[in-house]
């Protein structure tokens, strides 16, 4: 038995879709359904036995020890958290109070549930921590990629947030014993992104005949990471991570922005072309930088793949055809989300 936090958003949506495919057993999802959570990302599983999902805030230390001991999880997984770093810019406080306080009392939550536990239970129980890069600032053209032993340089209170948040794992660890596992990701993209992130959002608004908005130059360059592939690390970082190590996970795919919405623009011209045979690459439009605007990330993910054995399976020219594929065929997903209209779906689906 797994709890999931943060189990309706992107990376946690999917990584609940996989578990509970792949049979690994039952699993409980706690999430607070804000504005990114969207539970018609898990329709397909609404209704297997071994899955129970709540609504509810990872904050709530009430709610958090009555699933513990109802349910008796050999771990907890924390994808919960703020993530977008311009909302993070506009808004700080709901990063401070989701991404460190939030963290805080989860890890209280899981402290006394572990002291309640013996033999095999308390030694398989885990507390795995779903961070970022963007915890370690921003790296110069040459400059190598970031290890695990990075110095933590946050640069936007997003990251600011997730730093401390990453900090507080730690010395729970060290402090208190309990078993944790912390990884940092690099940028996610794939099935059931919200689109306000850029991939989903360049295909939306291309195919709505949209401006394609770059920050600055956009030569900003990330390291894309395809999300089943981040499923899988965190699966495999689980099962075999040491206890009290952080994991790099990326997916060995540095990118500039603008080489990243020009080539979904190419695979749109082919897949869907515009009504007057132009290529969507008109539609890019450079608008001013962002505030603190990182301009280079990279992960050195070469601990997780000699200590633990795992590589990504797809490059960015497979993970981006896919991806588009996907939001090509999912467009009612994509247009409840942009309507709000999947808020009623939770409505409708969880009136009690």
């Amino acid at each position: 038995m797994i709890l999931v936090t943060g189990g309706a958003g992107f990376i946690g949506g999917n990584f609940v879709l996989q578990a509970l495919q792949a049979n690994v057993g039952g699993l409980v999802n706690l999430d607070k359904l804000t504005y990114a959570g969207n539970l018609q990302t898990l329709q397909s599983i609404h209704h297997f036995p071994n899955y129970s999902f709540y609504q509810g805030d990872i904050g709530d230390k009430s709610l958090v020890s009555k699933l513990l001991i109802q349910h008796r999880p050999s771990a907890i997984i924390n994808f919960a958290a703020e993530s977008h770093v311009d909302r993070s810019i506009h808004g700080p406080q709901d990063f401070i109070q989701t991404n460190i306080v939030g963290t805080f009392n989860l890890l209280e939550s899981a402290r006394l549930y572990f002291d309640t536990l013996e033999g095999s239970e308390k030694d398989h129980f885990r507390f795995l921590h779903v961070s970022t890069d963007e915890v370690y600032g921003t790296l110069e053209k040459s400059a190598p990629a970031f290890s695990e032993t990075n110095p933590y340089e946050p640069n936007s209170p997003y990251a600011a947030s997730k730093a401390a948040s990453d900090h507080l794992v730690r010395a729970w660890f060290h402090t208190y014993g309990l078993p944790v596992l912390t990884t940092n990701c690099s940028n996610n993209y794939g099935p059931y992104q919200f689109p306000e992130k850029l991939i989903p959002l360049v295909i939306n608004n291309a195919l709505k005949g949209k401006p394609l908005p770059i920050y600055g130059d956009g030569l900003q360059v990330r390291d894309w990471l395809y999300v089943t592939d981040h499923c899988e690390a965190i699966y495999t970082v689980l099962h075999k991570g040491k206890l009290g190590e952080t994991y790099n996970i990326g997916g060995n795919n540095e990118k500039t922005n603008i080489s990243v919405v020009q080539t979904i623009c190419s695979i749109l011209d082919q897949l869907k072309p515009r009504s007057d045979q132009k290529s969507y690459a008109e539609q890019i439009t450079f608008v001013k930088d962002r505030p603190g605007h990182d301009r280079r990330y990279a992960i050195n993910a070469s601990k997780i793949a000699s200590e633990l054995g795992w590589k990504p399976k797809e490059t960015f020219e497979t993970g981006i055809c896919k991806t588009v594929q996907w939001y090509l065929d999912n467009q009612d997903w994509v247009e409840g989300v942009v309507s709000g209209s999947y808020r009623d779906w939770v409505s409708k689906q969880y009136t009690e």
